[in-house]
């Protein structure tokens, strides 16, 4: 590097993390500073570094390797969507200043590390939007064989490539364009197509379908469940527009409270009916999006056995495996769980398996998805299908595994070494047990580990024992 030299390097699509991060490694291994480079996206002027080197320089034989914090990149990739236009600037001082200090992602008080946290966040929210905002809309074309679907979106960032697999997993079935200011992508139902920017008048106002879907809106706003302010909050006026249901808002807020009276005299305040087999709850909750979880890129994972099952086994959430083969405990805590369930002379295939949150909650780290905590807002949220479940099924016992479980069955908080190994009474003379999770003993190593498994295995010793007696 010439002493001095001042580097311009271009991106070539304002969404490309990749690049940036091939050039950030180049250059940081050379010890450019990041005042000596202008990160500069497509569509920006780079007239004022008209002179500045374009060519990438090349890191010497014996340049260290670059050090990038866990926190750093995942939250790096997800702010390089952003609109900033200093944001890449700012992804590289960081990494540079990680170099020196590898535990500087840590302090919250940084003004850096506060603007790439508060970046992402961002990203997330725009993602969340378009996730729940997009209205597709059927398009007549003879042209094409069979129906094809459009739908314009306006994101605040450059969010629309990344959030791709996300709608082709959603409507894989389906042919479909979605259409922005930023570029466009078309599914065909096997490839996935990029296209240029579009307008406004490139999609289409509306199509027969939107007066069923106006209907089924009305009939499940809840004037009793109503917060304007929320809702604002969470659905923004600016994405009105593209909703056929957002023409009804201003009436039905109008006439909430007249709704709400009749309602209450009426004895209705819920918000749906319960489902009334598991078939419905299965439908149901692969569409509820009432939490962030079901936001994320999964799937809900149903529970499976026998409807008249005299044992229900409640775990907390689906795990990596579960959400991709669709089925409860089938990865390693599930495994483990079988291993215990046979000492114990308890038939898994005649119990009914399941979990509290319906979706893996999960956060990404390169291509691995790593399992998150259900917070005790989505656990609560998710407790109307747990309920819907226990209903439906009517065990005479619940062995609830873990605390996240023994919430979703009780509506609180309980500690699992004071609760473990004693009925609690649960409507309808159903019983309550509670034990560990078996993914805690896959945590534990040694006699920590061997201690866990004999109370785990004693739990389930008193299940099988209460079992008959409840049958006998």
């Amino acid at each position: 590097m010439k002493l001095g030299t001042y580097y311009v390097v271009e991106l070539p699509e304002p969404d490309d993390f990749e690049f940036w991060r091939e050039r950030a490694r180049s250059l940081i291994q050379c010890d450019v500073p990041p005042d000596r480079i202008a990160w500069i996206e497509p569509g920006s002027s780079g007239d004022l570094f008209a002179h500045g080197e374009r060519r990438a320089p090349v890191p010497p034989g014996d340049a260290p390797a670059v050090r990038a914090n866990r926190r750093f990149v995942p939250l790096a990739k997800n702010a390089a969507l952003h609109s900033d236009p200093e944001r890449f600037a700012l992804l590289y001082r960081l990494l540079w200043r990680l170099q020196a200090n590898p535990r500087m992602m840590e302090d919250k008080a940084d003004p850096d590390v506060r603007r790439i946290e508060e970046l992402d966040k961002n990203v997330r929210r725009d993602s969340h939007k378009m996730h729940a905002f997009v209205r597709f809309r059927l398009v007549e074309n003879e042209e094409t064989d069979g129906e094809h679907y459009v739908a314009w979106f306006e994101p605040e960032h450059h969010i629309l490539r990344a959030n791709a697999g996300f709608f082709m997993r959603r409507f894989a079935n389906m042919r479909w364009s979605i259409l922005t200011p930023q570029g466009s992508l078309h599914w065909d139902g096997e490839t996935m197509r990029e296209g240029p920017p579009a307008e406004r008048v490139d999609a289409p106002g509306g199509d027969p379908m939107e007066d069923l879907w106006r209907t089924y809106y009305a009939s499940i706003f809840n004037p009793a469940r109503l917060k304007v302010g929320a809702m604002l909050k969470e659905m923004p006026r600016k994405y009105w527009k593209n909703m056929p249901e957002a023409a009804l808002i201003p009436e039905l807020v109008a006439g909430a409270q007249k709704r709400e009276s009749a309602m209450v005299d009426a004895g209705a305040l819920e918000f749906e009916e319960r489902p009334e087999t598991l078939a419905a709850i299965d439908k149901a909750i692969h569409a509820c999006r009432k939490c962030p979880i079901g936001a994320l890129e999964n799937q809900a994972v149903m529970g499976e056995g026998p409807q008249d099952a005299a044992l229900m086994i409640v775990g907390e959430q689906p795990g990596d495996q579960e959400d991709q083969a669709g089925r409860p405990f089938v990865g390693p805590a599930g495994q483990l769980l079988d291993v215990h369930l046979e000492k114990a002379g308890i038939d898994r295939k005649a119990s009914y398996v399941t979990n509290t949150v319906k979706h893996f909650k999960y956060v990404q780290r390169g291509k691995r998805r790593l399992h998150q905590s259900p917070a005790a807002k989505e656990i609560d949220t998710c407790r109307w299908w747990i309920e819907s479940e226990r209903a439906i099924v009517q065990p005479k016992l619940v062995l609830a595994m873990g605390a996240s479980a023994a919430r979703g069955m009780l509506g609180k908080t309980v500690s699992i070494s004071k609760a473990r190994g004693a009925p609690i009474a649960l409507e309808e003379g159903c019983e309550l047990w509670i034990t560990a999770h078996p993914s805690y003993l896959l945590r534990l190593e040694g006699p920590a580990r061997e201690e866990q498994a004999r109370l785990f295995d004693a739990d389930l010793v008193a299940v099988k024992e209460r079992l008959e007696e409840l049958s006998g």
